[in-house]
């Protein structure tokens, strides 16, 4: 068990040493504050238009968006989305509840939910897409695997490195977007309601099971269904690494797929097979919302499974390969 902890222990400082988890730091300190304007700007013009009026703004967005149901030019899989969109929207409206009440929590929450499915994996990537490839191209694993441990805990060390910086990185985000964004907005919200429990059925929406919760608890279902999805895609690039020599081959492969998973979910609507990509549901958290799925049908309990099956058999060709793979040349 101690020589266990301390290979864990090793590679959390080769990947600490890296500085990998300060740029993605400085990254969030440098966008962070740019959403958080644009964000201050679309509210003090909402603000201007609709004299404070916040019913007002819901109704328009419910007009615009029943309105445009009747244009030929809009693709049926998008009327479907905004059919759901304006019995959300009127449901707020009905049971007088604003859901864009301005604070560092509704803030933080948005932002999480808009990063799940691309900006977070992206982070996650560039720690985990080179964890065994590296090693391989400066030739480190060679000197690390003539020592009398064995493979599989090699493997098991760098996998329990990587969950920790996923940990980090997904506490990091959420933690900066609320420290910053209530410098502007303010620091209260944890206990304004949220409504959840949408079931979003073909272009219809069941409010039957909707029941409030506080911002403070939405706020945490949040994170572990985003830290869920980010430690698959984690996962797979492990796998990735390990399949591959090619750091730069690694990193680009598990770009291109995160990328094409958030094309796919927007034009996958017709592709029923496509909901048993795992790139296609990494965007969890908005089943939390009652956004529509990509593909109809899709739900919490099937996008957890898949991505939990995805995991697994990434985790099981990882080590089958990194035990028996002929690393040493």
């Amino acid at each position: 068990m101690g020589n266990l902890l301390a290979l864990i222990q090793n590679e959390t400082l080769k990947v600490w040493k890296k500085k990998r988890f300060a740029v993605i730091v400085l990254i969030l300190l440098i966008l962070i504050p740019v959403f958080v304007y644009a964000q201050m700007k679309i509210s003090q013009n909402t603000e201007k238009k609709f004299q404070t009026d916040w019913r007002a703004e819901l109704q328009s967005r419910i007009t615009d968006n029943t309105n445009a149901l009747s244009s030929e030019r809009i693709p049926e899989e998008w009327k479907k989305w905004r059919r759901a969109l304006v019995q959300q929207l009127q449901y707020y409206l009905d049971h007088d509840i604003n859901p864009q009440t301005p604070n560092a929590v509704t803030f933080t929450r948005t932002f999480m939910d808009n990063a799940v499915s691309l900006f977070i994996p992206l982070m996650v990537l560039a720690v985990a897409s080179d964890l065994v490839s590296s090693e391989r191209s400066t030739g480190t694993i060679k000197m690390l695997l003539t020592r009398p441990v064995r493979r599989w805990r090699i493997l098991f060390s760098k996998l329990a490195t990587l969950t920790l910086y996923v940990s980090l990185i997904v506490i990091t985000t959420a933690l900066l977007c609320y420290l910053i964004s209530g410098l502007v907005f303010g620091y209260e919200g944890w206990g304004e309601p949220v409504f959840v429990g949408f079931q979003v059925q073909g272009s219809d929406v069941n409010t039957t099971g909707v029941h409030a919760i506080t911002q403070g608890v939405y706020l945490l279902m949040q994170a572990g269904l985003i830290w869920f999805s980010a430690l698959v895609v984690s996962i797979i690039a492990l796998m990735v690494s390990v399949l591959l020599r090619s750091t730069a081959a690694s990193f680009v492969t598990m770009m291109a797929t995160i990328i094409a998973g958030t094309i796919l979910s927007s034009m996958a609507s017709s592709w029923t097979t496509a909901k048993y990509l795992f790139n296609v549901n990494l965007e969890v958290s908005s089943y939390l919302r009652g956004t529509p799925p990509p593909v109809e049908g899709m739900t919490l309990g099937f996008s957890l499974a898949v991505l939990a099956i995805w995991g697994a058999a990434a985790l099981i060709v990882s080590f089958t390969v990194f035990t028996k793979q002929d690393i040493m040349n």
